[in-house]
């Protein structure tokens, strides 16, 4: 793993030497990425007189390169921002295509498909968001020229990578439903198994980005690259869409309003519906808060119960009430509300596990039910901060392990619209998630921001693994918050996931040994391993730190090029990967 890291960032051709150190002066800026190659492109940016917008863009880019199996221009994201004009977030998720309707996702048979069914081929298909993504951002807090920003991604696309150890598990373990020409793109010499060091080249996709780099976002929306996906997905040989070029000529990027809220003496802002990680993690901390989290600690059993009783409650919530708030009425402010939380939190006792947990009435609460969490993991996060103190936080995904197994133009297509609930009505009910066309899936990204009582950012963070994406982000928080952890030891700390009655341990962590202490408090637990990544950026003592998990390849770059990559967990043999 070492020599990886050091090559990969060797790739980049950054000059300053590699240390390591943890912490750049508070003017120089700073990028958290799921590789090093992708965080030393942000770097690159920045020194190149980038803003940390221009950063984050070009290290998702890279992040599309060399991490396929999670994110690319073929899926969709959420970027949080930090500037002079304070919070803003930007959805570019992806959409059901106009024919979608709410029997979308089933069979000929007229019964509904399993996700496993669902997932390969066309139907999953979402019009891609990311390179609209991309657009929007870059017109409001962009410095450099568009194209400057493709540079590295096409460095590698067209001269080569090293694959890396997740990339190889990822072909291995999750790359059964690849399309042919994929398949050989990731294939190592010889058509044999890809294995780690083996370079990888994409030619198409490298013709892809010049295009884009020389032409616009536009070019991927309208003319022979929106032609290439819609005859991709329409022609698939499994699920095939009925996907329009109208579909995607009409995407668009959407400029929304944060979800903020406070937990004790911070500001936490996230990214609202569709997304229901903002949400989500504001309703853990804040059903928390009459708690003495502080007092009891990390290693307290008690304080891992609280976290997921609060946790399930959350969820219930989420489960029910969130999805694309232009189809249907979203209670964000009665979910929010304090006297709400306070009643949810009622609930949660220290010493006994809920017999039950279901969705509560917020004010403004329309009728709904609940949906099953059907997330997996496929996700990746990044963080960049600017020498001027902006600050973004952008998780992207293409859903799971190389989306639907599509590729056109070299990049992977998502299967984003898994993420629907599949059965619409349920006892007489419309469910909330329901497929519908131009429809966005509900999300569990949670691109974070936090602020202390000045008004500083504190720490900017999010992570990647489906639905415990929520758990993972609100986990760090309480560590930072309350626990005062570093943002690199809180990431690393083992979960408790907790999305409903039954728990999971996260494997070879501190939450493994507290198990038989939450079954004595009622909880129904179980081990496993999880596919955690998270990122995140921290100001401590006038100083931006960095911090990457080391479940991960992840590491940070200042942007004089000093790399920091975190002690490398030893994971079980049967991890799953994104």
């Amino acid at each position: 793993m070492k020599r990886f890291l050091l090559t990969a960032v060797a790739a980049l051709a950054i000059a300053a030497p590699v240390e390591a150190r943890r912490a750049a002066p508070a003017p120089s800026g700073m990028v958290s990425a799921a590789d090093p190659r992708a965080a030393a492109a942000g770097a690159e940016m920045l020194r190149a007189g980038g803003s940390a917008t221009d950063a984050a863009i070009a290290t998702m880019l890279v992040l599309g390169v060399v991490e396929p199996q999670s994110s690319g221009l073929g899926g969709g994201s959420f970027w949080v921002r930090h500037d002079a004009r304070g919070t803003t977030t930007i959805d570019a998720r992806e959409t059901a295509p106009a024919a979608a309707g709410p029997r979308w996702f089933y069979g000929d048979d007229g019964k509904p498909l399993s996700h496993r069914q669902a997932v390969p081929g066309g139907r999953s298909v979402g019009v891609p968001g990311a390179i609209r993504g991309m657009a929007t951002a870059h017109r409001s807090g962009g410095r450099l020229p568009w194209a400057r920003l493709f540079a590295p991604a096409i460095r590698l696309a067209t001269g080569g990578f090293e694959a890396s150890p997740r990339l190889v598990n990822s072909v291995a373990r999750y790359g059964g439903h690849l399309m042919a020409e994929a398949r050989a793109i990731y294939a190592g010499p010889g058509g044999r198994s890809l294995a780690t060091g083996d370079r990888v080249t994409n030619p198409a996709q490298a013709a892809l980005l010049r295009q884009l780099a020389a032409r616009g976002p536009d070019s991927f929306y309208v003319g022979p690259t929106a032609a290439t996906v819609v005859a991709t997905v329409n022609g698939a040989a499994r699920n095939p869409s009925r996907m329009t070029a109208g579909d995607l000529a009409s995407y668009d990027a959407k400029v929304r309003p944060p979800v903020c809220g406070t937990y004790r003496t911070y500001k936490v802002c996230g990214m609202g519906p569709p997304s229901s990680g903002g949400i989500a993690v504001l309703m853990i901390l804040k059903q928390l808060e009459r708690f003495d989290m502080a007092g009891l600690g990390k290693d307290s059993a008690t304080a891992w119960h609280l976290f997921a009783e609060s946790s399930r409650l959350a969820y219930a919530d989420r489960n029910l009430y969130v999805a694309d708030p232009d189809y249907v009425r979203v209670p964000v402010q009665g979910l929010l509300d304090p006297q709400y939380l306070a009643s949810r939190s009622a609930l949660i006792s220290p010493t006994a596990t809920m017999a039950s947990v279901s969705a509560g009435t917020p004010p403004g609460a329309p009728p709904r039910v609940p949906a099953p969490v059907s997330e997996v993991a496929g996700t990746t996060d990044l963080v960049a901060v600017d020498r001027q103190g902006n600050v973004v936080e952008v998780t992207t995904t293409v859903e799971g392990p190389f989306g639907s197994g599509l590729v056109a133009d070299g990049i992977v297509l998502n299967n984003q619209l898994t993420d629907f609930d599949t059965v619409p009505v349920k006892d007489g009910l419309l469910v909330a998630n329901r497929v519908e066309g131009g429809k966005r899936p509900r999300s569990s990204m949670a691109p974070t921001i936090v602020y202390d009582a000045a008004g500083r950012v504190r720490i900017a963070l999010g992570a990647a693994g489906g639905s415990t994406i929520i758990a993972q982000v609100a986990k760090a928080l309480i560590a930072v918050l309350d626990w005062k952890m570093s943002a690199q030891d809180a990431i690393g700390l083992g979960l408790v996931y907790a999305p409903g009655l039954s728990a999971t341990a996260e494997a070879g962590t501190q939450a493994e040994a507290m198990v038989p202490a939450l079954r004595a408090l009622g909880e129904r637990i179980e081990v496993a391993p999880m596919g955690l990544k998270a990122n995140a950026i921290e100001r401590v003592g006038g100083r931006w730190v960095g911090a990457a998990d080391p479940r991960s390849e992840g590491v940070s770059v200042s942007q004089n090029g000093t790399v920091t990559a975190p002690v490398r967990a030893v994971q079980p043999a049967n991890r799953p990967s994104e």
